[in-house]
């Protein structure tokens, strides 16, 4: 056990980050002597706070006996807003949270937001929010998918195809109408849901060490599923667009210096900002062809490299079967109808004699294609003779 006594505020964050990293793996005794260290860390942090508050209102004083001018202080509308981002963050706000998050019982925030905040609403604490984002933003494939805050069904055009437009000289006949043909890509909300157990003794747990034991893991196998179901959806597409569906070109060719270039030939002007998406395991294959052309291209076109082993490795692959994406993923959109927030559902009876709390993390979220020759699917060639 450490003597938090002597502890800085930068010491104080870099054990708290110690001891986050081992909850998902700490057993029943560590986690309780963990819940134990956290309560000690912050009864430094609060005497450290009052510390500071001392020294702020020693300087003041300081500051008056020399007539000094004192800074003016915000105005009130600004200092409200302050006031209900502090308290958001304080321990009494996240505790509180944390078992509102176990029951889905909102007594007590209630309690808290009509006796400190005027009209409160009940609003995650910062660093709840920022686990969500990170989860997000970790997964890099659909951290590039447009999202539009919709609620239902979301229903977009994308044209299939079109005359070019025509150059008039003046005097001459009438320029043809143009022949243009549309589809529409209908988007329709799914729910991505997630579970795992957990003991007795991590529900055991309070405010921050709980909050982030369970957005961070559930969180982060959402988004990882949204991936997975999007990247399924792509490889999926028609090779002829229809009047709901976009087309997506599909090729069949092995790992080569020339084979993403090649994928990138078939899309549209449109798909300006390609990424190639793969198993980790194909993309020695692609290094390999690159060292046996001496390094000469870069197998991927300069593209970004995104993977995804939903997708079969190349040398996993069958004939026909696509292990490669190529294409511009703004022709994708994620529809969420509540943002990036995860419900859960807390279950103590199905396993109680195991003493295990199920725990279903759920996130209602709309995927699909929405443009044209927006990607190539690249697939593994028939075998030769």
């Amino acid at each position: 056990m450490f003597d938090y006594s002597t502890f800085t505020p930068d010491q104080i964050e870099e054990r708290i980050n110690a001891l986050k990293s081992e909850i998902s793996t700490a057993d029943e005794a560590r986690l309780s002597e963990i819940n134990g260290e956290l309560e000690a860390i912050e009864a430094r942090r609060n005497e450290l706070i009052e510390i500071e508050a001392r020294k702020v209102e020693e300087r003041k004083k300081v500051a008056e006996d020399l007539t000094l001018p004192i800074i003016e202080e915000m105005p009130q509308e600004e200092r409200k807003m302050v006031d209900i981002k502090e308290f958001r963050n304080s321990k009494e706000y996240v505790n509180a949270f944390a078992e509102y998050i176990k029951t889905n019982d909102d007594t007590e925030l209630r309690t808290l937001l009509s006796t400190n905040v005027e009209g409160g609403t009940i609003a995650v604490p910062d660093f709840v929010a920022d686990e969500i984002k990170t989860a997000w933003d970790n997964e890099m494939l659909m951290a590039k998918v447009p999202t539009i805050a919709i609620s239902g069904n979301y229903e977009v055009m994308f044209e299939i195809s079109g005359t070019d437009a025509v150059i008039h000289v003046e005097g001459s006949g009438a320029v043809a109408e143009e022949e243009l043909v549309e589809g529409i890509a209908k988007i329709e909300p799914i729910s991505i849901k997630k579970w795992i157990s957990i003991s007795k003794t991590v529900m055991k747990l309070t405010g921050e060490a709980f909050l982030n034991y369970i957005y961070r893991e559930l969180a982060h196998k959402i988004a990882k599923k949204a991936a997975d179901t999007l990247v399924a959806k792509i490889a999926a597409l028609p090779q002829v667009a229809t009047a709901t569906t976009p087309s997506a070109a599909k090729i069949e060719l092995a790992p080569d210096v020339n084979t993403v270039g090649e994928a990138i030939s078939y899309l549209s002007d449109e798909a300006n900002n390609p990424v190639v998406i793969m198993n980790k395991r194909t993309k020695p294959a692609f290094i390999a062809a690159a060292k046996a052309a001496g390094y000469a291209l870069d197998p991927f076109d300069n593209c970004e490299v995104i993977y995804n082993n939903s997708l079969p490795a190349f040398s996993a692959a069958t004939a026909g079967e696509v292990y490669m994406i190529v294409g511009d993923l703004n022709g994708a959109v994620k529809t969420t109808p509540d943002g990036d927030s995860v419900d859960y559902i807390f279950d103590e009876l199905s396993r109680k004699k195991e003493n295990l709390v199920e725990v279903l993390g759920e996130q209602l979220m709309g995927l699909g294609v929405v443009a044209d020759k927006s990607f190539t699917l690249v697939a593994k060639p028939q075998a030769n003779g």
